[in-house]
């Protein structure tokens, strides 16, 4: 009985997601306004097309890290060959496998480029799957689009003379996030485990935990300098001192709400205990990030 009521999307998660928070903020891009702009020398910023994207100039096709939504693939691979300069995509990053995330997975694809993922995203993207941070359900994904390259806990690659290292961040927003580091530029992208100007989203029935943002943080901050070039995969770039303070920030809250579940506080009481308040004109209501970690902790810590 308890766990069937903690699969269950509370009434403050419904409320604030609708048909999917998600699908709703993603919706008010079109595939006309795609916005660019250059974080370094041939390394460019992608947004208003679902997500985050990140390109680099190649001699033999672009490095892309993630793909925005399917409805806006075609601008965003006109945009990325604009800028870069590329003709195709050489190397394409899934962070995740929210749909947000795999809308160049089939230019990539017919480009014969590498599509590189965590594991358990490409075993996500061989099935139906559901979220509660998505309307209704999606997938499989065709075979031909899904990642042709998995890796367990990091990897590295030699691309036109720089070292990019990937690694990944297990139960931070799904259970397959990954981030992508160029050391020498000093970039991080950090895809949905960290946000810059929201709280990042917690897909609790897919294997996100609070523990696991938590660890996300604490491996990203032991990564960068205070002055790296953060990317989230939605919002603006952040700097390596902000993934510091958040790093804190999660700590305090792992203690703190073990202490409020200790003291027998449900969902609907975390939100209006609100221990994150004093960081809200920064990163907006927390109500839907505090009820999706507290039920990853009930789904973890509440047995049947």
């Amino acid at each position: 009985m308890i766990r069937r009521k903690l699969l269950q999307v509370s009434a403050v998660f419904m409320a604030t997601l609708g048909a999917g928070l998600l699908a709703n903020l993603l919706q008010a891009a079109t595939a006309d306004d795609i916005k660019v702009s250059e974080l370094k020398p041939g390394v460019y910023l992608f947004q208003s097309a679902g997500s985050n994207v990140v390109a680099m100039t190649g001699k033999d096709g672009a490095l892309v890290i993630d793909g925005g939504l399917p409805e806006h693939s075609e601008a965003l691979y006109k945009a990325i060959q604009q800028a870069t300069g590329s003709k195709r995509i050489n190397t394409l990053f899934n962070t995740h496998w929210h749909p947000e995330q795999l809308g160049l997975n089939q230019h990539a694809s017919r480009d014969g480029a590498t599509i590189i993922a965590h594991e358990q995203t490409l075993m996500f993207l061989k099935h139906k799957v559901s979220s509660p941070l998505v309307k209704g359900s999606f997938g499989p994904v065709p075979e031909k689009e899904r990642p042709s390259k998995t890796f367990k806990t990091e990897g590295s690659l030699e691309f036109d003379g720089h070292k990019i290292e990937y690694g990944y961040l297990p139960a931070a927003h799904t259970n397959g996030d990954l981030y992508v580091y160029f050391r020498d530029l000093n970039l991080l992208v950090a895809g949905g485990a960290v946000g810059s100007d929201s709280w990042p989203l917690v897909d609790f029935r897919n294997g996100a935990f609070i523990g696991g943002v938590v660890r996300a943080h604490e491996k990203l901050a032991a990564l960068v300098q205070a002055d790296t070039m953060v990317i989230p995969a939605t919002g603006r770039p952040m700097s390596g001192a902000d993934i510091v303070t958040q790093r804190e920030m999660y700590e305090k809250l792992f203690v703190d709400l073990n202490a409020l579940m200790n003291k027998g506080m449900g969902f609907n009481d975390i939100v209006a205990t609100n221990p994150l308040k004093g960081f809200e004109s920064r990163y907006g209501d927390p109500s839907v990030f505090l009820d999706g970690i507290y039920r990853s902790m009930e789904m973890a810590y509440v047995p049947d």
